[in-house]
């Protein structure tokens, strides 16, 4: 689609440039961000990333007219003259065992071990990062196991559950409140906050654009303290 620009207040715009969350959201949504950073427009003062949106909040009188912001950001939508690197790829072990599985695949009208199949044999990718530090919405959910959230959301999630939430998947990086449906855990650490000495994202395991595989396993030994 091409892009869709709506005033968003006196001195902010919404850039509309997809219609649903895939993958190619992702890569326009990129590309956007690449372009503003190498050619900001005069008086802009913060750029918002959605899953198919762009929201842009300039200074007080300095605007753009849509126009403009859409010559700007035009090229960027323009096939690459390269191919991209490929993306940091990353595997999951995961002990499908969450207390909300066995609903979910009947949801699906499916049988345990063939929504386990599903799952793990989703390419996924990592849309954006929000909710919680370091917690990664997963494109790329099989729309057989696409699951509405809980309507009455948890206290307590523990960390390293893996959920499904609508259209995505996730990892719960810390324990917290949530209401995605848990099917399954993992022990490998999402939120490292020792690694957080060489700075804030390097205490997240998975950032935008990384890959990401779940590997079903019968057990895991304990992690080290």
């Amino acid at each position: 689609m091409s892009l869709r620009i709506d005033n968003y207040g006196p001195d902010a715009c919404l850039v509309r440039f997809a219609d649903r969350v895939d993958d190619e959201a992702f890569q326009r949504s990129q590309a956007l961000w690449r372009r503003l950073d190498e050619h900001p427009p005069v008086g802009l003062l913060e750029a918002t990333p959605g899953f198919t949106t762009l929201l842009l909040e300039f200074e007080p009188g300095t605007r753009p007219e849509a126009a403009s912001i859409s010559g700007l950001l035009e090229p960027a939508l323009r096939p690459a003259r390269k191919p991209s690197p490929p993306p940091h790829a990353i595997e999951i072990p995961v002990i499908y065992d969450g207390p909300d599985l066995e609903r979910v695949a009947a949801a699906a009208q499916l049988s345990v071990a063939d929504a386990i199949t599903l799952h793990t044999q989703g390419q996924y990718r990592v849309l954006g990062l929000g909710f919680a530090p370091g917690f990664a919405y997963l494109g790329g959910l099989d729309p057989r196991l696409h699951t509405p959230r809980i309507e009455t959301p948890r206290v307590k999630v523990p960390a390293g559950s893996v959920a499904i939430g609508g259209p995505f998947t996730a990892v719960y990086p810390c324990a917290t409140a949530g209401g995605w449906n848990l099917i399954g855990r993992t022990e490998l650490p999402i939120l490292d906050p020792v690694r957080a000495a060489a700075g804030v994202a390097a205490a997240f395991r998975l950032h935008p654009g990384d890959a990401v595989r779940f590997v079903p396993v019968a057990s895991q030994a304990p992690t080290p303290s």
